[in-house]
C-alpha cells in the first residue's frame, strides 16, 4: 500500500526536469493570444489564500475515494452543497481531502458565487472560473503542462468555432424571419382571392336554386292545368252521351208520332175501305216484317256506333290531345334537364362544403400562426398632438401609408434632435450641392417654412429662363436668399426634410426634379393644367359667385380631358364633392379644389388628377412595350421604337416624337437620324433602360390609339 502511495505521488509531483511526451505540440500563436489573461491570471495567483507551489500538499487520498465526487456542478451555497461538503469533512482523518484540492474548491465555489450575484450572469462569465482552475493545473502541474495546454487550446478553438458558426447563422434566421412573412402575406392574399370566388360561387348557385324553384312551380302548374283539362273533357264526353241518348229517344218518338198519324190518315180515308182485304193483310205483314228488320238493324247500328263521336268532335279533341302531348314532352325534357342540372349543383354544392370545411381549417391554422395585424391607436398618445392630430393624419390610408406616416413623425423628432449634419464629400456620385466636407449646421425650419421656400424657389424658376441645371439653380438660390455662408447649411437642412416627408406634394415633387428622377417640364405641365381648369371653372362662373354646378364641371373636365375614359372623369367628380345620388344641379365651391394647407399638401380632387397622370403614364409606356413585344431587358431599335409610338398614339406630331426618342436614347434631337437613314438601325437601347428614362419626363397621350375615319 505505501508502495502504492508513493507511485501516486510520484505520477503527480513529478520533477519539472522529465522529458515532454512525443507528438505533444502547443500553438504558439494561441498562448501568444492568452499572454494577457494569463498575466490577470498570474495576479489572481498572487490573491489566492495558498502558496503558488503544491508541493507537500499532495496525497494519494483518491485512491482511498474513487466512488466520491470531486467537485459538483452545484451552486456554492446550495444545501445539497453544504450537505456534501459536511459529509466529507466529517470522513476519517486517513481518507479526507488534500489540502490543494480543498482551496481549488473553495475558491472555485467563491467565483461561482461572485458570477451569480452579478447582474450579467452570461455563460461566458460562468466557465471562466474553471478556465481559472484549469489554468492553476498546468501552471502547477508542470510535468503535464504541455498535455494539458493542447487539451485547453484544442477546447478553446473548437469554443471559438461553435460562436463564429453562430454568428453566421443570425442573418439566415433574420432572413427566415422575412421570408416566413412574406409567404403569409402571399397566403392570406390567395385566402382573399380564394374567398372571393367562393362569395361568386354561392351567389351563382343561389341564382341556379331559384331558377330550378321557378320552373318546379311552372311544371306543378302545367300538371294542374293538365288535370284540369282532363276533367273538363270527362264533363264534356257525359254531356255528349247524354244528348245522343236524349236524341236517339226524340227520334223514336217522332217515328211513333208518324207512325200514328200515317195510321190515322189511313183510318180516316174513305177510300181506304175499297181496297182488298188479303192485299192489305198482305202489305201490313209486309211492312211488319220490313219493321222488325229495320228494328234489327236499328239495334245492330245502335250496339256497334252508339259509342262514336261525331268526327268534329273527334278532330278537335285529337288535336287538344297533341297539343297537351307536346307540352308534356316539352316539360319532361325540361325536367330532366333541370333534374341533371340539379344533380350538378348538388355535386358542386359537396365539393363546395368540401373545399369550405378545408379553407376553414386552413383559415383556423393561419389565424392560430398568423402575425395580428397592428392597433394603430396606440400611435395616438405618441405623435404630438393627440389624437386629433393622428386621426386627422391617418384618415383614408391603408397600413402602408400608415408605416410612412409614423415613420414621417419619428423622423421629424430625429430631425430636431440633430445640431449637425456630416458632409458628404466630393464625390462625383454627390449631387453638386451637397460637396462639402465636415460638420454642416441644421437650421432646424418648420415644414410650414420648406414649403414657403420651395415655393419661392419655383416661381423663381419659372420667371427665368431655364438654362442652368435645376440643382445649380437650387444652390444660387440658397447663396442668394441667405448669402454663401449659410447656403450650404440650408442645402443639408432642406435635402433632409424633402427627403424624409413624402406626404407633402411639393416636397415630394420638388425631392424628385431635384435627384433627376423626374423632369421638372411634369411639374410645370400640371400646374398649367390646374391654372387652366381654374380658368374654365372661373368663366363658366358667369355670376362671379364663385360656385357653379356639377354638370358644367363634367362639362369642363370632359372639354379639358378629351382622352380621359367615363370612369376617370366620375373619380375627378367624386373627389371635387360629387355623390352618385346627388342632381346635376348642386352647386360646387370650386375655388376650394384648389386650396393648399400650410404644409404642402394639396385637396384630394388635385391629389386624384396627379395619381390619374401617374396612372395613365404608366399604362402608356405599358402599351408602348406590350406594342414592342420584347423581353423587359432585350434591346430595341431607334426605327422599331418609333413605328411602336406612331402605333399606339398616332396624333403623335414629329417633334414631340424626337422629344421622346431622344430621352430614350439620351441623344440630343438635332443629333437624330432621319427616318429611312442607315444610321438609325445602329443606335439600339435596352428596353428597360428606355422605359426608364420615359418615366422621366412628361409623357402622356396626344389621340385616340385608332384614329376615327373622316365622315
Amino acid at each position: 500500500m505505501a508502495s502504492q502511495h508513493s507511485r501516486c505521488y510520484s505520477i503527480l509531483s513529478g520533477p519539472s526536469s522529465r522529458t515532454r511526451p512525443s507528438g505533444v505540440t502547443i500553438n504558439n500563436s494561441l498562448l501568444e493570444t492568452k499572454s494577457s489573461q494569463k498575466c490577470k491570471l498570474s495576479q489572481k495567483r498572487k490573491t489566492l489564500p495558498f502558496p503558488v507551489s503544491i508541493s507537500g500538499y499532495l496525497s494519494p487520498w483518491p485512491t482511498y475515494t474513487t466512488s466520491q465526487n470531486i467537485l459538483q456542478n452545484a451552486k456554492p451555497c446550495s444545501d445539497r452543497h453544504q450537505k456534501r461538503t459536511s459529509s466529507w469533512q466529517q470522513e476519517p482523518f486517513g481518507i479526507a481531502k488534500p489540502r490543494y484540492l480543498e482551496q481549488l474548491e473553495n475558491y472555485l465555489r467563491k467565483e461561482l458565487l461572485l458570477v451569480e450575484l452579478s447582474k450579467d450572469s452570461a455563460q461566458e462569465l460562468k466557465l471562466q472560473p474553471y478556465r481559472e482552475i484549469f489554468e492553476f493545473f498546468i501552471e502547477d502541474f508542470k510535468t503535464y503542462k504541455p498535455l494539458l495546454s493542447s487539451i485547453k487550446n484544442a477546447y478553446e478553438l473548437m469554443l471559438a468555432h461553435q460562436r463564429e458558426r453562430i454568428r453566421a447563422l443570425e442573418p439566415l434566421k433574420a432572413k427566415l424571419v422575412t421570408v416566413n412573412e412574406d409567404c403569409n402575406e402571399r397566403i392570406l392574399a390567395m385566402r382573399a382571392e380564394e374567398r372571393y370566388e367562393i362569395s361568386i360561387l354561392k351567389k351563382e348557385k343561389m341564382n341556379l336554386l331559384k331558377l330550378i324553384d321557378k320552373k318546379n312551380e311552372e311544371k306543378i302548374s302545367l300538371q294542374s292545368e293538365v288535370s284540369k283539362l282532363k276533367k273538363n273533357l270527362a264533363e264534356e264526353y257525359l254531356h255528349y252521351l247524354s244528348e245522343r241518348d236524349a236524341r236517339k229517344i226524340l227520334v223514336a218518338d217522332l217515328n211513333e208520332l208518324r207512325y200514328q198519324r200515317e195510321d190515322m190518315s189511313l183510318a180516316q180515308s174513305p177510300g181506304i175501305w175499297g181496297e182488298d182485304p188479303v192485299k192489305l193483310t198482305l202489305a201490313l205483314k209486309m211492312a211488319r216484317q220490313d219493321l222488325t228488320q229495320t228494328q234489327m238493324e236499328l239495334n245492330t247500328m245502335k250496339a256497334n256506333f252508339g259509342d262514336v263521336v261525331p268526327r268534329r268532335d273527334f278532330e278537335m279533341q285529337e288535336k287538344i290531345n297533341r297539343d297537351l302531348q307536346e307540352q308534356l314532352d316539352s316539360l319532361r325534357a325540361d325536367y330532366e334537364e333541370v333534374r341533371k342540372e340539379h344533380e350538378l349543383l348538388l355535386q358542386l354544392h359537396m365539393n363546395t362544403l368540401k373545399e369550405r370545411d378545408q379553407f376553414f381549417s386552413e383559415l383556423q391554422e393561419i389565424q392560430r400562426t398568423s402575425t395580428p395585424r397592428p392597433d394603430w391607436t396606440k400611435c395616438e398618445d405618441v405623435v404630438a398632438g393627440g389624437p386629433e392630430r393622428w386621426q386627422i393624419l391617418a384618415e383614408g390610408k391603408n397600413s402602408d401609408q400608415l408605416v410612412d406616416v409614423l415613420l414621417e413623425e419619428i423622423g421629424e423628432g430625429l430631425l430636431r434632435e440633430k445640431d449637425f449634419f456630416p458632409g458628404l464629400g466630393y464625390g462625383e456620385s454627390i449631387p453638386p450641392f451637397l460637396r462639402f466636407e465636415g460638420l454642416v449646421e441644421n437650421k432646424k425650419p418648420t415644414k410650414k417654412d420648406v414649403v414657403n421656400l420651395l415655393k419661392d424657389a419655383w416661381k423663381e424658376r419659372l420667371t427665368e429662363e431655364q438654362k442652368e441645371r435645376f440643382s445649380d439653380f437650387f444652390f444660387n438660390f440658397l447663396e442668394h436668399r441667405f448669402g454663401p455662408s449659410d447656403a450650404m447649411a440650408w442645402a443639408y437642412t432642406i435635402f433632409e426634410n424633402i427627403k424624409l416627408f413624402h406626404s407633402s406634394d411639393i416636397m415630394s415633387q420638388f425631392y424628385a426634379v431635384l435627384m433627376g428622377k423626374r423632369s421638372e417640364s411634369v411639374y410645370v405641365n400640371q400646374k398649367e393644367i390646374v391654372a387652366q381648369l381654374l380658368k374654365e371653372m372661373i368663366n363658366a362662373d358667369s355670376q362671379n359667385e364663385g360656385m357653379i354646378t356639377m354638370e358644367q364641371f363634367s362639362i369642363i373636365l370632359k372639354s379639358t380631358f378629351p382622352f380621359k375614359k367615363e370612369e376617370k372623369i366620375l373619380e375627378l367628380m367624386e373627389a371635387g364633392g360629387w355623390h352618385p345620388n346627388s342632381n346635376t344641379t348642386d352647386l360646387l365651391t370650386y375655388r376650394a379644389l384648389f386650396l393648399e394647407d400650410e404644409e404642402g399638401r394639396n385637396e384630394p380632387f388635385v391629389q386624384r388628377l396627379w395619381e390619374q397622370y401617374v396612372e395613365e403614364k404608366d399604362e402608356y409606356l405599358q402599351e408602348l412595350k406590350q406594342e414592342l413585344g420584347i423581353e423587359f431587358y432585350s434591346e430595341v431599335t431607334l426605327p422599331r421604337l418609333r413605328g411602336a409610338l406612331m402605333s399606339i398614339d398616332p396624333s403623335l406630331d414629329k417633334q414631340t416624337l424626337n422629344t421622346y426618342i431622344s430621352q430614350a436614347f439620351q441623344c440630343p434631337v438635332s443629333e437624330l437620324p432621319e427616318e429611312g437613314d442607315g444610321k438609325e438601325d445602329s443606335m439600339v437601347v435596352q428596353l428597360r433602360v428606355a422605359l426608364e428614362r420615359l418615366q422621366v419626363i412628361d409623357i402622356r397621350r396626344k389621340g385616340p390609339r385608332e384614329q376615327e375615319p373622316a365622315s
